[in-house]
Order: C-alpha cells, then sequence, then structure tokens
C-alpha cells in the first residue's frame, strides 16, 4: 500500500468521524430538549396533541410511501443497471389510478372529519365541562411584556400568572398595542390578542408546576423577551401567592399604568394591588374609535 492510499485512508476515517461525531451531539442535544407541545400538563394540550399526531401519521401515509418509491426507482432504473426491466403500462394501469385517487382522497375526508370536529370541541371560547368555580383572568399585552389581572381578587402582575390546579382559567386578553399571541405551549393553544377587541381562552391544569408562557406572534424588537411564567400550584399555594401580591402595596393606577406601558424589554415580575378590575374594558373601549398607536420596531402591514 503506497503512502497516498494511506492517507486517503486516513482522511476518509477522518471524515467519518467527524460526521460521526456531528450526529451523536445532535442526537445529545435533542434528547435534552423538552417540547411542551408533546408534553402536556392540562385536557386541552392533551387534545392539541392527540390532534397533532393523528394528522402527522396520516400525512406520513402518503409522505413515506413517496419517498420509498422515490429511492426504490432511482435504484432500479439507474443507468448504470444493465439488468433489463419491464417498464409498467401506466397508462393503461387501473389499480395504479385507483391508488393515485382512492388513497389522497380517504386521507382528504379523514383529515376533514378530524378538522371539523375537534375544531368545535377545542373551541377556546368554549366553556370547559367542571365542577369547580372558574377562576377570570384579564390579560393585556404591551411592549414588550404581559399583564395579568384578577378581578376578583383585585390585583395584578406582571410576567406572572399563578392558577391551582384542577380549577378551570378563563382569560380575557386584548392588546394595549400591536397584535400579539398568548400562549402557554404545555396548557393550552394559542390565540390572539389585538387592540380594541376581546378574545378568550380557557385551560386547567392536571398537575402543579411552572409552565413557560410566550407570545407566538413577532411584535417588534423586544418579541423574544416577552416571556412570562405560568404558576400551577395547589389550592393553598394560590391563595398564599394572592396574598403577597395583594401586601406589595403598589397600586395600578393611571400613572403606574403609564409608567409600565412605556416600551421595555425583558421586564421583571412585578406585582400590584390593587389591580384595576376595570382596565381591560377600558383599554377594549379605548380603541373603538382611536387606532392602535405604532409600536418602533414593530414590523408594518
Amino acid at each position: 500500500m503506497s503512502i497516498i492510499d494511506s492517507l486517503r485512508r486516513a482522511r476518509s476515517l477522518a471524515t467519518r468521524l467527524r460526521s460521526a461525531s456531528l450526529v451523536l451531539c445532535l442526537a445529545l442535544l435533542a434528547a435534552g430538549c423538552r417540547f411542551p407541545i408533546l408534553d402536556p400538563s392540562g385536557p386541552i394540550a392533551a387534545r392539541e396533541k392527540q390532534l397533532i399526531l393523528i394528522s402527522t401519521a396520516l400525512m406520513l401515509l402518503v409522505v413515506v410511501p413517496v419517498i420509498v418509491m422515490a429511492l426504490l426507482f432511482a435504484y432500479l432504473y439507474r443507468a448504470s443497471n444493465k439488468r433489463p426491466h419491464s417498464m409498467p403500462d401506466w397508462a393503461r394501469s387501473n389499480a395504479i389510478e385507483a391508488v393515485v385517487w382512492i388513497v389522497p382522497l380517504l386521507i382528504v375526508v379523514a383529515l376533514g372529519s378530524l378538522a371539523w370536529t375537534t375544531t368545535h370541541a377545542l373551541d377556546p371560547y368554549r366553556a370547559l365541562e367542571h365542577d369547580g368555580e372558574t377562576l377570570e383572568i384579564d390579560v393585556v399585552a404591551l411592549d414588550w411584556k404581559w399583564l395579568f389581572v384578577y378581578p376578583d381578587q383585585n390585583i395584578a402582575s406582571v410576567n406572572e400568572v399563578a392558577f391551582p390546579v384542577d380549577t378551570p382559567v378563563h382569560f380575557n386578553i386584548t392588546s394595549d398595542t400591536v397584535m400579539n399571541s398568548f400562549f402557554i405551549p404545555g396548557l393550552a393553544g394559542q390565540i390572539y390578542a389585538m387592540a380594541g377587541m376581546r378574545t378568550e381562552l380557557s385551560l386547567i391544569a392536571s398537575e402543579p408546576g411552572t409552565f413557560g408562557g410566550m407570545s407566538a406572534n413577532y411584535s417588534g424588537a423586544g418579541f423574544s423577551g416577552m416571556r412570562f411564567r405560568a404558576l400551577a400550584t395547589s389550592p393553598d399555594e394560590f391563595e398564599a401567592w394572592t396574598r403577597k401580591v395583594a401586601a406589595s402595596g403598589r397600586p395600578l393606577d393611571e400613572a403606574a399604568y403609564e409608567r409600565l406601558a412605556q416600551e421595555k424589554a425583558n421586564a421583571p415580575v412585578i406585582h400590584y394591588a390593587p389591580g384595576n378590575p376595570d382596565l381591560l374594558q377600558s383599554l377594549i373601549d379605548k380603541y373603538r374609535h382611536t387606532p392602535p398607536p405604532k409600536t418602533t420596531g414593530s414590523p408594518k402591514h
């Protein structure tokens, strides 16, 4: 064996080792990732996970055979293959025509039926069937933070929302800036927050924990920091949390809200008491005849 051949083999071995190391690193990184959408902690998120998996499986019924046939045909009919192969009579194959038309038709019917039933079952405006008393929370999207107001408890918090487990939670959502999207992946789907409008979302947390919340709609330069914590606690822990917020002694009056509404990214958790229970409706009324303000760094539409 010549020196050149040895160098070539060494170079080839080094290339394979680099490729294997890259695949191993990517596998380790993927193993350490947690996807809240696929690890639900509430009945709404669990139904949405089921919908995602069923829809993906139905679409793979088409995708996988197409990939297999593309690879198989490339192998069988390659130029270097000297063995004769009979070409199918594509124009007169009733079996091929049946597969090409019937299989996609059945998949479309199945997906359409699934979308119809789940769209109504997972309607965010639909009240949840539960014996417990519903906790009402108002949500206001700001630049670039989330304000949560508890009308019944007369408290408010920024970038932190808490609720008891196994308790229906009803969010009334609006925006005092450009459009955003309210999203707690581990508990429910997303819904838009829009100036001058009220949207709604209901959820139940089945187990205690801290869940990441975010805006799923790009809204400007501070968008990446527009995240919040959703705390699912026991009833006693929730009562303790409300008492802690009520003891903050910082009222959410007009002056405090004006300071809060100033553009600021990566805002810290702030507690207010009293919390201005009429804030949500006043913001909706504010935009009935007034266009929403332009936000610095926001996308133009």
